[in-house]
């Protein structure tokens, strides 16, 4: 493990420092309500997957072989910058299972504590608020999402079941309405969230709210690690679960460095880009 990255882009390139390179980038400055700032990050191998399935029980996890600490680090330099955090249930079914961390506070590790700091001098309150997106409405509510102060909301589709709904709304969520679809819908919550007064939103779900974002070109900023390793296997997820993307998926990029020495000294690359039309 390395505190050194090299700089393949922009040009010229050179050695620089891990610590805070994400954390410096001030992604809270760059939304408005009107406008907010939507940002996701997504870690895979090189043959694309992000996950695999189990061939037994059908289930998808994790590899633990693909997770790094450098990784981990500018994950949380990105998840300091939000005063919005949209997950999902499947997270919150797993997150209580045992299957996954908790990542739904900010600054609570033992060596994130300088993040929490960050927050307090940049304006951002100590947590963010809480988005759980799902059609389904079926998971539990994190215990420590109250412990923390932090606003909660439910965002679901409209025709969702109006039993859980109700159940919902009796705890005291708000719950959120984004359209006839089949899944949560990009635009109308963002606009939701704005019009809630939250200007940088940090989308922690997985690939489904991922596509329907891009389908509806609310991603500001995409990241993207990957690590430099083959892990095959016949089930799997990737980024983008869905029909063709099209001029939706076209991506500009805005920032490339390497790290040589993890996972395993086999190395990986810390990518950023953003949502590119092409040039009529």
């Amino acid at each position: 493990m390395s505190n050194d990255l090299f700089q393949l882009y922009p040009f010229p390139g050179g050695r620089v420092r891990l610590k805070r390179l994400y954390l410096d980038l001030n992604l809270h400055r760059l939304g408005t309500t009107g406008k907010p700032f939507v940002y996701a990050n997504f870690l895979s191998s090189l043959d694309g997957r992000i996950a695999l399935e189990d061939a037994k029980s059908g289930k998808t996890y994790l590899p633990p072989q693909l997770t790094t600490h450098n990784d981990f680090r500018l994950f949380l330099e990105l998840h300091a910058q939000a005063d919005c955090l949209i997950t999902h249930g499947g997270y919150l079914r797993a997150l209580a299972n045992g299957k996954l961390g908790n990542i739904l506070q900010v600054g609570l590790r033992e060596d994130a504590g300088y993040l929490a700091e960050w927050r307090i001098a940049n304006g951002l309150p100590p947590q963010p608020a809480i988005v759980i997106a799902s059609a389904s409405l079926d998971f539990p509510m994190p215990q420590s999402i109250e412990k923390h102060g932090q606003k909660c909301y439910i965002a679901t589709v409209d025709d969702a079941d109006p039993k859980r709904v109700d159940a919902w709304q009796k705890q005291g969520v708000e719950v959120v309405f984004t359209g006839q679809r089949k899944l949560v819908g990009g635009a109308p919550l963002i606009q939701a969230l704005g019009r809630r007064g939250y200007k940088s939103i940090y989308l922690i779900a997985g690939p489904h709210m991922l596509d329907t974002m891009l389908r509806d070109r609310q991603i500001g900023r995409f990241f993207h690690s990957i690590t430099h390793q083959l892990l095959g296997g016949d089930a799997f997820k990737t980024l983008t679960p869905g029909a063709e993307l099209g001029e939706n998926g076209y991506l500009k990029l805005v920032s490339l460095y390497y790290d040589p020495t993890s996972p395993e000294n086999c190395g990986q690359w810390f990518s950023q880009f953003q949502q590119s039309l092409p040039e009529t």
